[in-house]
């Protein structure tokens, strides 16, 4: 009979550590993007919530967004060799893009 193990089945590890921190607080500054989740946004009907697990000043923050431009950008990501990288998040006529 096979365990469990056998199965080769990991544990998603997509917790988030660190201070929650509102994304104004980082505009023009340069960050590690680590990972990335993306839940349905719990304030906003039939939107989702962009999660970013970021390093700011070598310590580790949490973002939450519902900006459809960073959502689509960071999907574009290769998620194998992607992670981590170095961006600075800026506004651009009421949006926020990577750059």
């Amino acid at each position: 009979m096979k365990t469990f193990k056998d199965f080769g089945i990991k544990a998603e590890t997509q917790s988030f550590t660190g201070d929650k921190v509102k994304i104004k607080k980082i505009i023009n500054k340069e960050i590690t993007v680590h990972h990335y989740k993306v839940t349905d946004s719990k304030h906003f009907e039939n939107k989702k919530c962009l999660h970013l697990q970021i390093e700011l000043d070598g310590e580790k923050k949490v973002i939450f967004t519902s900006s459809n431009t960073l959502l689509s950008m960071i999907q574009s990501v290769p998620k194998d060799s992607g992670f981590p990288f170095k961006t600075i998040i800026i506004e651009d006529e009421e949006r926020y893009l990577f750059s």
